[in-house]
């Protein structure tokens, strides 16, 4: 697909808008040249473009994504301008950046994320982020379009539509979120023609014994639960309101316990196989219908610990997970409806860099709102976003061969 080279305004230029200084503090280049190393795709010669300066590329690329390539790799450049001692940057062409994006291994960008995005908030300066001393955490997916290549089409397939087929193949991805701080802890992404569930449950190794973990109606299953909680984790997860569930034992704030069983096979009346589970039942205050009653389901089995009215406001803590997505879709991609790869390989890794830079920035947000002692939810996503792409890069803080500033 064609697309138009952005223009910054008379005088300015792209460097204006954004700077690697910040990935390299989240992201040191020392850490990605050990993950480059072990993914065998380092620079083994010196080049124009080294490869631990595409990795802070293909993250730029999501800082702005209606710049052309070679202008975000202006930006880029002027820390490869320092490292030469130089007063202007290399010039490179696009094709060339095609070339060492190519050369780039995905899961390097994937592995980056799990080793390096880690919870941000601490009880201490950060209390809302927990609830009776467990991380609050939530998991959702969500579709992403891609170019119409055949490649793409292959590797994710096409959504139905009412007409026929939607005008471009779809990805699905899936994240996991620590609530306060829209931190994403973990992500992964499938074909859309894959089960939510096969999407979100690499997402589970990232849980432990110190979070709550919230989810909307698409995993209660019976499997789906007992996989989330072997991982230690505690739950609160939505369920549908026509489940049949029997009340195994009132509770003295209008919760229940109930049991939930396989719905097939030859476990499905195996009292062994049984899992007990807390109901929580409730109605939104003016909401009309069905949309209003909730029922959820969690691990929290006492109720003097875990009221069922705390629970219940504490469920929609999940829908911070809806603002991460939009942070992605909206104000970090800026609306572009479609990722500008044309290839499943560099599809995934434009999506994992897309994912590093949110952290970054969310990264940024907690930082600042420490030092000021302001709770994280008070600072704008988009005027952190908007500070970021202005902030011309410092001279030298993003040497490719050498550790960033801590």
């Amino acid at each position: 697909m064609a697309r138009t080279k952005a223009s910054l305004g008379s005088g300015a230029r792209l460097t204006d808008y954004l700077g690697t200084s910040l990935l390299a503090r989240v992201y040191p280049a020392s850490l990605i040249g050990e993950l480059l190393d072990a993914h065998h795709c380092n620079s083994r010669r010196t080049r124009r473009f080294p490869a631990t300066a595409v990795a802070y590329y293909c993250m730029a690329l999501s800082l702005y994504p209606e710049a052309a390539y070679a202008d975000v790799f202006d930006a880029v450049a002027q820390g490869l301008a320092w490292r030469n001692r130089s007063l202007l940057p290399p010039r490179i062409t696009a094709a060339s950046i095609s070339v060492a994006r190519s050369r780039m291994s995905w899961p390097i960008f994937k592995r980056l994320q799990e080793v390096a995005c880690r919870p941000l908030a601490s009880a201490r300066t950060c209390p809302q982020a927990f609830y009776g001393g467990l991380r609050l955490m939530a998991i959702d997916g969500s579709n992403l379009e891609v170019p119409d290549e055949a490649d793409n089409v292959k590797a994710f397939g096409y959504p139905g539509s009412r007409t026929g087929v939607a005008g471009y193949p779809q990805a699905q991805c899936a994240v996991l979120v620590e609530c306060a701080t829209h931190a994403i802890i973990a992500a992964n992404m499938g074909a859309y023609r894959d089960a939510e569930w096969s999407v979100c449950h690499p997402l589970l190794a990232s849980l432990n014994q110190t979070m709550l973990c919230l989810a909307d109606r698409g995993f209660n299953g019976y499997e789906h639960w007992c996989r989330a909680k072997a991982t230690g984790a505690q739950l609160l997860w939505r369920c549908a309101s026509n489940r049949q569930l029997p009340v195994q034992r009132m509770l003295s704030d209008g919760s229940f316990l109930s049991v939930i069983r396989p719905s097939t096979g030859p476990r499905r009346k195996d009292t062994r196989a049984a899992v007990a589970v807390r109901v929580v039942e409730y109605t939104l205050p003016d909401a009309e219908g069905a949309l209003g009653r909730y029922r959820l389901l969690t691990t929290l089995l006492d109720e003097h610990h875990a009221p069922a009215l705390e629970l219940a406001a504490l469920y929609h803590e999940r829908w911070e997970v809806e603002g991460v997505f939009d942070e992605l879709k909206t104000h970090l991609h800026q609306r572009r409806r479609v990722l500008r790869s044309k290839t499943p390989d560099l599809v995934r890794q434009e999506f994992y860099g897309w994912v590093l830079t949110h952290y970054a920035v969310r990264w940024l947000m907690y930082t600042a709102a420490t030092e000021h002692h302001v709770p994280p939810r008070t600072l704008s996503f988009v005027a952190n976003v908007q500070l970021l792409r202005r902030a011309q890069p410092q001279s030298g803080a993003f040497p490719p061969s050498a550790s960033a500033p801590a």
